[in-house]
């Protein structure tokens, strides 16, 4: 891995703490995505849709910029060169992962990014163990599918 990784990665969270802190400060909302969207597509609440349709269509356009720039958004598949491959496991495991995900966050009252983001940020014991469980869960699988099915890379 090359110093401009680094660099990227330090910079794309540096920009994702600025959205967070903007969000909280300006709206006073945590900038949770799973309950940004669950809100926007079931509860839609006079008012309030403005924001998460402007937050949302900001996670995509970003990327689209940056592509729209010259710019690459990372290895996929093992093609330094492709910026969005055919999923590694099929079109049907990245459904289910997606459903199963989904489903994930609805238990656990949030995502990565209210949890792990926002939440540890304000010091919330829920987030803590919440994340400390995305973390576990997400090394188990990735013990398993490597080492155990013999899957991946």
């Amino acid at each position: 891995m090359e110093w401009h990784s680094y660099l990227a990665g330090l910079v794309g969270g540096v920009l994702i703490g600025l959205s967070a802190t903007w969000l909280m400060v300006t709206l006073g909302r945590i900038a949770g995505v799973s309950g940004i969207i669950g809100t926007l597509v079931t509860a839609r609440p006079k008012g309030d849709s403005a924001w998460r349709l402007a937050f949302l269509l900001g996670l995509v356009s970003g990327p689209l910029a940056l592509v729209i720039a010259g710019g690459e958004l990372g290895n996929v598949l093992g093609r330094p060169e492709a910026v969005i491959g055919e999923p590694a496991g099929g079109v049907a495991l990245m459904l289910v992962a997606g459903l199963l995900v989904g489903l994930g966050t609805g238990i656990g009252s949030g995502c990565t990014s209210g949890h792990g983001v926002c939440g540890l940020a304000r010091l919330s014991p829920r987030s803590m163990a919440a994340t400390l469980t995305f973390l576990i869960t997400a090394m188990v699988t990735v013990f398993v599918v490597r080492h155990l099915i013999g899957g991946g890379a």
